[in-house]
């Protein structure tokens, strides 16, 4: 019930634009926060490095597809990779979660799911959870470029 009316005073204004453009906002502010934990809880010169070994190791396996032993090692070494990339990543996923819960939480609360949000083309029809998605991605893009996050 606190968590309720807290989120009812920070987003108060932005539900009372209506929709789409309360979700819009919702979803920039959400996606902004997410991007801003991943770029200052990470360390972005190793995770460009890790980001650039993927990269490496896809061209490898595509080179050596038809050797199975060596893209055996190729994928190993490639796991190998993911993972490290993965453990320095998990602190600002950690920090981000429970709020994001938490938000996840009042907004559906706050929306309806039968509520239409965004109609697209061909019929397609998106509640808030559909909404939210698209344009977190969509801003999550170019948050990335911006702030030059690996």
């Amino acid at each position: 019930m606190a968590l309720e009316t807290f989120f009812d005073i920070i987003f108060g204004p932005v539900i009372a634009l209506g929709n789409p453009w309360n979700i819009i906002i919702i979803s920039f502010f959400l996606t902004l926060i997410v991007n801003l934990a991943m770029k200052f809880f990470t360390n972005q010169k190793i995770m460009k490095s890790l980001k650039e070994d993927t990269e490496y190791f896809k061209k490898e396996m595509q080179k050596f597809k038809n050797d199975p032993q060596k893209l055996i090692e190729i994928q190993k070494k490639s796991m190998e990779t993911s993972l490290k990339y993965l453990k320095h990543s998990l602190p600002a996923t950690l920090v981000t979660l429970l709020p994001l819960l938490l938000i996840f939480g009042w907004l559906r609360q706050t929306f309806p799911s039968e509520q239409i949000l965004l109609i697209l083309p061909f019929g397609i029809n998106l509640g808030w959870l559909g909404s939210y998605i698209l344009f977190s991605i969509i801003f999550s893009i170019i948050l990335r470029k911006i702030l030059k996050i690996h």
